[in-house]
């Protein structure tokens, strides 16, 4: 399975970089190839400075060796050997007209003392982060990830998209990150879900993300905007920030696993603002934003 999957994640790599490419006009991704000492390695490809795409990543891992120990305490194990691969991406464009978006999907083994497979899951989803909302798009978002989940569980996007309106919260702001998506972990073989039938799940999703995003860019990424706009995404992409650093598990994992640090970080914005207690006006289309941010909204039926 994790053979599997890793070529798979790698081919879906190179489908989404083409597909940004495309929407961007301009930008190419630059490809970084690194090794981690403790086992493994990745592929990073990062998108910069382009006529749509300010910065972004879609990034592809596959590590292994000893659980560290602060992981060891989170899976309640003792000493145990893994080994994880996933895809992880975050683009944040330009224009505060077009969302950013974020998407991971993931694969985990652990081994006993023997080299056997003790334990092994799937995790992931992708969530979009709106600066101003056009209500068509977080329905077509939403729809797309319905669709793929309807062909495989009519009962898993109701489930994951309330475990990703919950995930993607920032606590300490009482607010989403943004409008949602779906967001799924530890799914294990079951008698009613084989690890096939979980891996053939997680594909389809793969699948069906340009579907979902590409058209939403091509749509806005010509819209006018003002320094204001601007001024209001960049104080939004703060938040993204926050949530990022202080509750976002991938992050985490990432650098108690002695992760490489430029892949980790490249979910983070270049240019980034925080104003002191800075609320929207009243009735304008930025509060608007923070009102559905505040109180999370089915957006298909």
């Amino acid at each position: 399975m994790k053979d599997k999957f890793y070529t798979y994640i790698q081919n879906l790599q190179d489908q989404i970089c083409k597909a940004l490419e495309d929407a961007d006009g301009n930008a190419k991704f630059r490809e970084d190839l690194w090794e981690r000492p403790e086992g493994g390695g990745g592929r990073t490809r990062v998108i910069e400075n382009g006529n749509v795409f300010e910065k972004g990543g879609v990034n592809i891992s596959a590590v292994h060796g000893k659980l560290p120990e602060s992981m060891q305490k989170m899976f309640n194990v003792g000493e145990a050997d893994f080994f994880a691969c996933g895809l992880s991406m975050v683009i944040h464009p330009k224009s505060p007209m077009v969302p950013t978006v974020h998407a991971n999907w993931r694969y985990f083994e652990m081994y006993g003392e023997n080299g056997n497979v003790i334990n092994s899951w799937f995790g992931g989803g992708q969530d979009l982060t709106p600066y101003y909302l056009f209500e068509e798009d977080a329905k077509h978002f939403h729809q797309v990830c319905k669709t793929a989940c309807d062909k495989h569980n009519s009962d898993f996007y109701p489930k994951y998209k309330k475990q990703c309106d919950e995930y993607f919260w920032n606590s300490h702001r009482n607010e989403a990150r943004g409008i949602g998506g779906l967001f799924f972990d530890y799914c294990k073989a079951t008698e009613n879900q084989s690890m096939e039938d979980w891996y053939n799940f997680v594909t389809e999703l793969g699948n069906s993300f340009t579907q979902a995003y590409v058209p939403i860019v091509n749509k806005r990424k010509e819209l006018p905007y003002t320094d204001e706009n601007r001024t209001w995404q960049e104080i939004r992409r703060g938040r993204y920030v926050e949530f990022n650093l202080v509750h976002d598990k991938g992050t985490l994992f990432g650098l108690k696993t002695n992760g490489r640090i430029e892949s980790i970080l490249m979910s983070l914005p270049p240019h980034v603002q925080w104003i002191y207690d800075h609320k929207p006006e009243v009735g304008s289309v930025e509060e608007k934003l923070v009102e559905v941010l505040t109180k999370p909204r089915q957006w298909v039926n």
